[in-house]
This record gives structure tokens, C-alpha cells and sequence, in this order.
């Protein structure tokens, strides 16, 4: 049975399944900017922000993108991406190609530079991680990937109903 219990003021009333997804969402919010703090303190999140990463993760498993191809991934503005892939472009990380199926938006992808750099970042970035945890067994982890996925296309999904 689920319980519900009536807020004060105007509130809706809300279950103990909405107030363990709020509980869940927060926690997760939390741990993020743990996981950036340390990040910071690591290396792994670089004067660019911890975008850098994440940009570079994108081209070295799925190859050469377009920068709108690279926004649409994240949940932030084709501008912003634009600007991470200049400023990594000019640390000569990534280089702008010719794309053969759009003449004007270009493919951005990792020069031999950046490549290197993104491999000592996953490594560095797994050499942690391979320490954290330690109470947890691999099944949890997995388990709560998926659950965490599965909350994130939720909320991605609500979110462009919004837009």
C-alpha cells in the first residue's frame, strides 16, 4: 500500500514513491558536484570545465560530429559547444574538417594531440573510479546506471514536452 500524506499550504499530495524520486534526484545533484569538486582537484575537470571531457569522450568513440550534432547529446545550447570546440581547437586538441555532406558545418574531430590527452584523461579518470565504491558490488552499480539512465530520459523527455 502506498502511503500518501496531505502537504501543508497548497501542495499536492505527494507519495512516498515522488519522495523517494525527489530524494534520488537530489542525491544525484549532490553527487555530481562532488564527482566535480574532485574533478577539479584531479585534473580530469580543466580551466575549460568539465565539458572538455565529456566533448572529447563524444569524438573519440563516435568520431568526427558536427558541433550541433554534439549539443543535441547534452542537455546545453549549440553556443556553448561552439565555444568549448574553439577553445579546444586552439589548445590543438580537435581540428574543424570538411564535411562531406554539409558544406558549411563543419566535422570536429580529435587531432593526435588530443587523442593522447583524452586517453590519459580516461585513465586517470578510471584509476580513480577503480578505488571508489568499495561497499558496493558491480550488480548494484549496473543496477543503478540503468535506473539513473532511466530517470534521465524521463526527465529529458519531460523537459522537451516544456520546450
Amino acid at each position: 500500500m502506498v502511503s500518501t500524506r496531505q502537504r501543508t499550504g497548497a501542495s499536492p499530495i505527494v507519495d512516498s514513491k515522488g519522495e523517494a524520486v525527489a530524494q534520488l534526484m537530489l542525491e544525484v545533484a549532490q553527487c555530481f558536484f562532488r564527482i566535480r569538486a574532485l574533478g577539479q582537484k584531479t585534473g580530469l575537470i580543466t580551466s575549460w570545465g568539465g565539458g572538455a571531457f565529456g566533448f572529447m569522450r563524444s569524438l573519440a568513440l563516435l568520431g568526427p560530429l558536427t558541433v550541433p550534432q554534439i549539443a543535441e547529446m547534452r542537455p546545453t545550447s549549440r553556443q556553448r559547444m561552439q565555444r568549448l570546440a574553439d577553445e579546444l581547437a586552439a589548445e590543438g586538441l580537435v581540428k574543424f574538417i570538411d564535411n562531406p555532406k554539409h558544406r558549411r558545418s563543419k566535422l570536429v574531430r580529435l587531432t593526435p594531440k588530443g587523442e593522447a590527452r583524452y586517453q590519459e584523461l580516461n585513465d586517470r579518470l578510471l584509476a580513480i573510479a577503480s578505488t571508489m565504491g568499495v561497499a558496493l558490488g558491480e550488480v548494484d552499480i549496473r543496477k543503478t546506471i540503468e535506473i539513473i539512465q532511466r530517470l534521465s530520459d524521463d526527465v529529458k523527455a519531460r523537459s522537451e514536452q516544456l520546450s
